[in-house]
């Protein structure tokens, strides 16, 4: 399936995935507790440039894409929709969703926003459609290396979660939960999608 092929299912899965994704990051704001890595990273980005978060973020965006050239990573519909739909579908959560105070609620909230972007993040790259920014980086690296997508989710997030935190980045329990969770729940959410039903993918191929 091309990258930019426009097809009912395909493109319903993967607005559907993305949109998810949004909700997920949604609820680790909500939390109260961090944010995800890249967030932080893009904090302490800001904290020694003053430059505006969101600004550094496209920036961030940018500097990953570039790393898909010599990881022969190919952009497609999906990589363009990752961008807008998660800002959209984060902006309406953002809003609707109440803040919770509770600890035992906001530990709650961080853990179910770290799994529901885990799957997200498994759903929509079965799409075929092109992988976001961040996700086409471990894809790519993954490739190249042969470790599981886990291992490699794991050190992205890892990584930038320190350097953030090294620059004045803020870093809490949501943070470390997703630095050293999604990656896993990316594996599982694969290997359910591929080993126990037959591959979504062919059944996507056929509409």
């Amino acid at each position: 399936m091309s990258y930019w092929t426009l097809k009912a299912k395909p493109l319903a899965m993967l607005c559907a995935s993305l949109s998810l994704f949004g909700f997920g990051e949604a609820l680790l704001l909500k939390s109260q507790l961090g944010s995800s890595p890249w967030t932080v990273f893009a904090q302490g980005l800001s904290v020694q440039t003053g430059l505006n978060i969101g600004l550094l973020t496209f920036i961030i965006s940018c500097g990953v894409l570039a790393l898909w050239i010599p990881l022969k990573q190919r952009f497609g519909l999906g990589t363009i929709l990752n961008i807008c739909i998660i800002a959209l579908s984060l902006g309406l959560f953002d809003v609707w969703l109440p803040v919770v105070d509770d600890l035992v609620w906001q530990i709650l909230l961080a853990v179910l926003g770290v799994v529901i972007v885990g799957i997200a993040s498994s759903l929509y790259l079965t799409s075929h459609m092109g992988a976001g920014p961040r996700d086409g980086l471990m894809v790519g690296l993954t490739q190249l290396t042969g470790l599981k997508v886990g291992v490699i989710r794991t050190f992205l997030e890892g990584t930038v979660c320190l350097i953030g935190w090294l620059l004045g980045g803020v870093v809490g329990l949501a943070t470390l939960l997703f630095a050293f969770g999604v990656g896993w729940v990316v594996q599982v959410s694969l290997d359910v999608l591929f080993n126990k039903y037959a591959s979504i993918n062919q059944a996507l191929s056929r509409a």
